[in-house]
């Protein structure tokens, strides 16, 4: 294998020879292309390998036949500082999640720091720190979208223009902190929305103490962005509301590891038959009670399709296209101008599916070969994930 280069830009980058290419598009999930060319960190040419410019390539990538597929996407995190989680006082749990496929992650809120600051002043300062600092340090070079602010009561709308002018962008999941209420709700997710940062809402039964119960009626009255763990982070409200929700509401489904595992399904399902798939997002809701979950993206895809009956290549395309539109991401789909985040898989060592498709729908997690973030490899064959049958090569 040629040495790899893991820092500055990654020059011009030949991935050949793809067995199969997941684009993250849900209306074209499968491209008929065996070629990716990249560009320092970004995409330059996708398609047959006779139509593509090879030519004085810094790095080339021999896929063997293996899927190539945009990094995954975590919607639903909670991040504090660095690589460290207070909530299992784990380090290294973004770089490990990294193993399991995710090049990217969108924090939910920064709830889980000891001391977490409520007053008004400081909720600021602890989100704007979080944003410089995960922009300027990339844990195995993990995207951490973050900078979450939980809304407390007193806030006015010059606490969210304040907040927009310092580069924040998010809010972290509405009902974590005092605002629980849905017309106090709806007042702030819309000053949030005026100055440009997008909402999240709790929804179900509380996750941690100081968070409440979060009802159907009061996710539609906030409408909120992001329908925060459809399925319950952990606890769900019933399926009859969550599909209720799916249908009164035209905001994201986001479905997660962390809940309800029937009602993720029912979730899933809902948002086919009411034909807006596209509205659906996957996270993990980790780290949290039930620990650090390297694979919960991949787990939450092989639940879904095998359990839900999805065809695996659009359950793909909740945890990085759709995520990465509507996150407004510049990654997550295989197309001219996006970031080179990629996974390459195949199906597990002795899996009973005949490919990698067919081995999710049959409830098997696959193996990663190889993690490419801004056209950079990040690493190998996964320490996490069980062994990829076949694995790219570096030449």
């Amino acid at each position: 294998m040629a040495e790899l280069q893991t820092t500055g830009v990654s020059g011009k980058v030949v991935i050949k020879n793809i067995g199969l290419l997941l684009s993250g598009d849900i209306d074209q999930p499968i491209l008929d292309a065996d070629t990716i060319v990249i560009n320092d960190g970004l995409i330059v040419a996708v398609g047959k390998a006779k139509d593509c410019d090879q030519s004085h390539a810094t790095t080339v990538i021999e896929a063997q036949q293996t899927c190539v597929c945009p990094g995954l996407i975590d919607s639903h995190v909670h991040p504090v500082f660095g690589d460290w989680t207070p909530r299992q006082n784990q380090l290294g749990w973004i770089e490990s999640t990294m193993h399991g496929g995710v090049t990217t992650m969108v924090s939910a809120g920064e709830v889980h720091l000891p001391g977490r600051p409520k007053d008004i002043v400081g909720l600021k300062a602890l989100a704007i720190t979080a944003q410089r600092a995960f922009d300027n340090f990339r844990p195995g070079g993990v995207k951490v979208i973050a900078g979450a602010p939980i809304i407390e009561k007193g806030m006015v709308e010059q606490d969210f223009k304040d907040l927009a002018d310092a580069g924040v962008t998010l809010l972290g999941e509405v009902g974590l902190g005092t605002v629980k209420a849905g017309n106090e709700a709806k007042e702030m997710v819309g000053w949030a929305r005026k100055y440009g940062i997008q909402s999240t809402i709790h929804t179900g039964g509380p996750s941690v103490p100081g968070s409440g119960y979060i009802d159907k009626d009061t996710v539609l009255e906030a409408d909120a962005d992001v329908i925060g763990h459809i399925n319950g982070g952990h606890t769900s409200l019933s399926e009859q509301h969550v599909c209720e929700l799916c249908e009164k509401s035209s905001r994201a489904i986001e479905i997660v590891h962390n809940g309800n595992e029937k009602v993720a399904i029912a979730a899933a399902q809902a948002a086919l038959q009411l034909k807006c798939p596209h509205r659906v997002i996957l996270g993990t809701d980790g780290p949290a009670g039930s620990g650090v979950q390297p694979l919960g993206m991949l787990r939450m895809i092989s639940l879904l399709s095998a359990l839900g009956n999805i065809a695996p290549e659009l359950v793909f395309c909740f945890a990085t296209g759709n995520t990465a539109r509507i996150r407004g991401l510049n990654c997550g789909l295989i197309e001219v101008g996006r970031a080179a985040d990629f996974v390459f898989l195949d199906k597990a060592q002795h899996s009973a599916g005949s490919d990698m498709l067919d081995s999710i729908t049959r409830g098997d997690l696959p193996g990663v070969g190889m993690v490419m973030i801004d056209g950079l490899v990040r690493c190998g064959r996964s320490r996490n994930t069980p062994p990829a049958t076949r694995i790219p090569v570096v030449e």
